[in-house]
């Protein structure tokens, strides 16, 4: 049996100990190659690193450029193209309201008996089914009577006297207005009190 106080000369050799602990001036030079090698290979990956950062970020900034850019376009294609319909609808109705004031002011005669008063019945249906058609475009009508003149949506046919009205104050509509949003498709032709 070994003395466990005693080294094992297969495993612990005085001379092994010294080539562990201290290496030699060549080893030592290749180490510090080695080192330096790895130092270089170091600074070029954090040089690699910091241009694609660098890269990554500029890419990030265009992107998010052009997305915004996108963004807008996209908002005044869609706003062009609801002015469009609008005032593509609005130049259509106008061509209509002509039509529409005749009717109204062929029901304001209407015959009461006989059979141009189903005659009259017919077209008090197709005036109402024309009026709706034009307020599911949305298309206004401007209502008038007993507001003071506005010369944005009014026009003065005449201005007289008239008791129980106060000056300025619209009397009677002469011709409806229509309006769709804010645009005036067609200013309404009004008396107008002095």
């Amino acid at each position: 049996m070994e003395d466990p106080k005693k080294p094992n000369p297969k495993t612990h050799s005085p001379r092994r100990a010294e080539q562990t602990a201290k290496p030699s001036p060549q080893e030592e030079k290749k180490l510090e190659e080695a080192l330096s090698v790895d130092n270089e290979q170091i600074e070029k990956l954090k040089s690699d690193l910091e241009k694609a950062e660098h890269e990554s970020r500029t890419n990030l900034d265009g992107w998010q450029r052009e997305r915004a850019e996108f963004a807008n376009y996209k908002k005044r294609i869609d706003r062009e193209h609801a002015q469009l319909k609008s005032s593509i609808t609005g130049d259509i109705i106008k061509k209509y309201l002509v039509i529409m004031d005749d009717i109204e002011l062929a029901l304001k005669n209407k015959p009461t008996d006989g059979t141009g008063a189903a005659w009259a019945e017919g077209i008090e249906l197709i005036s109402r089914k024309l009026n709706s058609i034009i307020e599911s475009e949305g298309i206004e009508r401007i209502n008038s009577n007993h507001v003071p003149f506005d010369p944005n949506i009014h026009e003065a046919i005449s201005h007289e006297e008239c008791p129980g009205f106060e000056s300025g104050e619209v009397i009677e509509v002469f011709r409806q207005g229509y309006r769709l949003g804010d645009r005036i498709l067609r200013p309404a032709m009004v008396r107008v009190a002095r």
